[in-house]
């Protein structure tokens, strides 16, 4: 290991190359007119096809056929023929206090002697910038936070401010029947009440942070009848009423559900995932008009960061965070003894799908049929489901229920502002509305693919390049890069080199492979043999436009393969790599 380190610290003197500069998005705040576009028409569920949108500041002022709109003088035109316009999307469950990553809920998996919890929280802190500019480059231009510390409120005031932030609906911390342990207790998420009388008092502890709505954690422990505490979640929802809040309900237990809804509750902000509705529970979903959010795919994330059997889509791969994502295949090389189990044992425990998935899809399609108000939501920041990137997986989750493209898009548009009270600003392309606009090239309602590809994001009236929102530094490359290798997915693998990469033996000088083209050779045919290869990042150094990986790879033989990786990179791409290594990666 100490002769590895003065390997990487020797290549890194040696390296004196210049910084690469990263690009900044620009942003315009003048009259803007979009004309000739097909606007996707969430209220009405059509396309309406040759229309001008005229935006000044932040609002949307003029809608209707181009040849009965005049331009106004001076005014920025984009000429949007042969393209879609829709609404941005919103993610109505997500949570700020938690990154997504292996270690970020040290109550369901706890790994604080590996890394600290308060590292993965100070992590989200100062990276939060970022994942905001994640989640508009995916067409996100606003989130709801269901429930976190105090924090909450400070994060939806600097949003507000900073034109490269998504919109913020917030709560601050959920009204809980139970409290997991090993959570900040500083500034705590989620807060135990025992008593009505607490219950409320916590409800009006937020009142002057002013919040969008009220989150409960109605949390029954085996054995527990969900009646036990039902006196607590009304009290909870009979407060949050009396202050005009909305209360949204974590309840994924039939009974659990039944009652909060009974009781009052507005949102479910999950599926109930152990019984099939029957025409009790649809009738009492519509007569109260409750919002459903589904959340296919969130405990799929923690199954499959648990059991190691990744399915990394290119979405997650391409527009999550590298770094978050990089933590999730980390126990293959964690001890057992530490994390407490066996990832290989588990393996076997993990049907795919399992009952639990079945009965989600099947509720959310009778949900639909029934009338129910269906909202998109991800719980993001929960292990293995990323900030931003995992909201395209949920909604293909959604189509594979078996909803249309039109329910889709209004679940993530217009269905999200009704559901939390918004839709007077946000949620359609409506004249008085916020500008918050996504031009695509292809049409969402023939291909929901079209959603994952965004030319140009209109965001509060300003124009916004998206593909110019996520940050390309070398560090970032280089991960993303590893974390395509280890998801042993060719096409992301490729994407951070350059066409004419050159890869050589730092010892000899002796090309290894030259080319792209050469790359996939090699690589497809390792992808497609070991199953199980996994690069370990042991350590890294950046200097400028260099980074200097020591790895470790296992997956191709009996011992690992020991490396030390030198990346150079050129214009936004790795264009050389030399391999210092008594084996090669």
């Amino acid at each position: 290991m100490k002769r590895c380190y003065l390997l990487l610290k020797t290549a890194l003197i040696a390296c004196t190359l210049p910084v690469y500069a990263q690009s900044v998005p620009g942003a315009t705040t003048k009259t803007v007119c979009i004309t000739h576009a097909n606007v996707i028409d969430v209220i009405h569920n059509k396309t309406l096809p040759d229309q001008t949108i005229i935006i000044e500041n932040d609002r949307i002022v003029m809608t209707g056929p181009s040849k009965k709109l005049q331009i106004p003088a001076g005014a920025t035109t984009i000429d949007a023929t042969g393209r879609f316009i829709m609404p941005g999307m919103t993610d109505a469950h997500i949570h700020f206090f938690q990154s997504g990553g292996l270690y970020t809920r040290p109550d369901a998996l706890d790994l604080r002697h590996v890394y600290p919890y308060e590292k993965d929280q100070q992590w989200v802190k100062d990276h939060l910038n970022d994942l905001m500019a994640r989640y508009l480059a995916c067409g996100i231009t606003t989130v709801a936070d269901v429930g976190g510390p105090l924090r909450n409120f400070t994060i939806r005031e600097q949003a507000a401010k900073d034109s490269l932030s998504t919109n913020a609906w917030v709560t601050g911390p959920l009204v809980s029947t139970y409290l997991p342990p090993n959570l900040d207790k500083n500034d705590p998420p989620i807060v135990k009440v025992t008593t009505p009388e607490e219950a409320r008092a916590l409800v009006r502890k937020q009142l002057p942070y002013k919040p969008d709505f009220i989150k409960i954690w109605y949390i029954v422990v085996p054995g527990q009848p969900a009646e036990s505490t039902l006196h607590i979640v009304r009290a909870a929802i009979e407060e949050s009423h009396a202050h005009s809040l909305k209360v949204a309900v974590h309840g994924t237990e039939y009974e659990t559900a039944k009652l909060a809804v009974s009781a009052g509750a507005d949102i479910l902000v999950h599926s109930v995932d152990d019984k099939l509705f029957d025409n009790e529970m649809l009738q009492l979903l519509k007569s109260h008009q409750t919002v459903y959010i589904p959340t296919l795919t969130v405990m799929h994330g923690y199954k499959r960061a648990f059991t190691q059997q990744f399915d990394f889509p290119a979405h997650d791969l391409a527009y999550g965070d590298p770094f978050m994502l990089g933590t999730l295949t980390d126990l293959q090389h964690i001890d057992s003894s530490i994390a407490k189990f066996s990832y290989r044992q588990l393996r076997a425990l993990h049907r795919v799908p399992s009952e639990e998935d079945t009965i989600m899809l099947k509720n959310l399609k009778l949900a639909q049929d029934a009338g129910i108000n269906i909202v998109t939501g991800t719980d993001a920041g929960n292990i293995g489901t990323l900030h931003a990137s995992s909201y395209f997986t949920e909604l293909k989750a959604m189509q594979s229920a078996g909803l249309t493209n039109i329910e889709i898009i209004r679940a993530a548009t217009i269905n999200a502002a009704k559901g939390f009270g918004k839709d007077k600003d946000y949620g359609s392309v409506e004249k008085g509305k916020m500008a918050d606009l996504l031009l695509l090239s292809k049409d969402p309602l023939q291909d929901l693919d079209a959603l994952s590809h965004i030319e140009t994001l209109i965001h509060r009236g300003k124009t916004i390049d998206a593909g110019k929102l996520l940050p390309v530094t070398p560090e970032i490359l280089a991960q993303q890069q590893l974390n395509a290798y280890n998801a042993r997915n060719i096409d992301a693998f490729l994407a951070p080199y350059s066409d004419s990469v050159i890869i050589t033996d730092q010892a000899t000088g002796q090309v290894i492979m030259k080319g792209k083209e050469q790359m996939r050779q090699r690589y497809s045919g390792l992808f497609e043999k070991a199953k199980n290869l996994h690069c370990q990042l042991v350590n890294r150094m950046v200097a400028g436009n260099t980074v200097i990986d020591q790895e470790s790879v296992t997956g191709m033989g009996n011992k690992p393969l020991e490396a030390i990786a030198i990346y150079t990179i050129e214009n936004g791409k790795i264009a050389r790599v030399s391999f210092i290594s008594p084996s090669k990666k």
